[in-house]
């Protein structure tokens, strides 16, 4: 059980419009463009969404990107991948340098330059490993906006070639499952977005369900309705997604499992039921930043 003796923080969220996309608008003539934003914590983008694809990588700090069907943590290991037209929200969950590529599609395409029968992964967003070389390049990329200088012939030749290269890097980067699935109904999203935010709020699923007026059976019918699981089940999930943000900046696996409200076996006793390993061995290479993070396949 959750360590009840852990008091719970609640912070305030800054709110920002978007992050001036119409200064980077890819085209066919520079179709992989970058931009750097330096965000503080707490901070949230407001949800909007563009014609074009977008990938989104931290270099440092971890972001949680919401969409409609779910939400994704993205520590510095991992991108995400965004569709054209899908509507996102970003939440800065520690101090982050976010890195956003922005691609180019033709109309009706979608993906990282795939042929037509491969579009159909990329047309959901996805959480893809970075390698060493996807971080170099992005790192290399020009994220000048359009109403600074020009960019010369040489440089507008470098920012191809480098865009080449990422997308042939997004095609092999393996996708892993670093997402929280998020229902429809607008009682139960609202239950689910307080306990993303601070899943150490409360210990059950009765006083989660004060907060939204709805009864603890009305909440868990509306779990097994429209997420497929039980409560207790879905929260092991968010607690296991935090816990890899928490992992990327190499804290020590008793003080995640203390800032997620568990004693150290408590904690491991809760991953071993849900993954079926150690915490180690869970999130030793997460902290490293390189192999994925395992996880279970969902109930049908």
């Amino acid at each position: 059980m959750p360590n009840p003796a852990r008091s719970p923080t609640t912070r305030g969220l800054s709110y920002v419009g978007p992050l001036t996309p119409h200064l980077y608008e890819p085209g066919p003539e520079r179709p992989v463009r970058a931009k750097l934003h330096h965000l503080r914590a707490d901070t949230q983008v407001v949800p909007h969404s563009h014609p074009w694809a977008q990938l989104a990588i931290s270099t440092t700090g971890v972001t949680r990107l919401t969409v409609a069907q779910g939400s994704y943590i993205v520590p510095p290991s991992r991108a995400l991948w965004i569709p054209p037209g899908v509507e996102h929200a970003v939440t800065v969950v520690e101090d982050a340098d976010l890195r956003t590529l922005y691609l180019h599609q033709a109309p009706g395409r979608c993906g990282p330059g795939v042929a037509p029968e491969d579009e159909t992964r990329w047309r959901d967003c996805r959480v893809l490993e970075v390698s060493s070389l996807l971080r170099a390049l992005v790192l290399d990329m020009d994220t000048r906006p359009d109403n600074a200088a020009p960019l010369s012939a040489e440089e507008l030749a470098r920012e191809r070639l480098l865009g080449a290269l990422v997308q042939d890097e997004l095609r092999r980067a393996p996708a892993v499952r670093l997402g929280v699935d998020l229902p429809h109904d607008k009682r139960l999203r609202h239950l689910c977005e307080a306990v993303l935010a601070d899943p150490t709020r409360h210990d059950t699923l009765e006083a989660w369900a004060r907060d939204t007026g709805a009864s603890p059976r009305t909440v868990a019918r509306l779990f097994r309705e429209e997420l497929g699981t039980t409560f207790t089940q879905w929260r092991q999930q968010v607690v296991l997604a935090h816990a890899v943000s928490l992992a990327a900046s190499r804290r020590p696996m008793g003080q995640i499992a203390s800032e997620l409200g568990y004693s150290p076996s408590a904690f491991s006793a809760m991953v071993r039921r849900a993954m079926g390993c150690s915490p180690r061995e869970l999130f030793a290479p997460q902290a490293h930043g390189a192999a994925s993070v395992p996880q279970r396949p969902r109930r049908a």
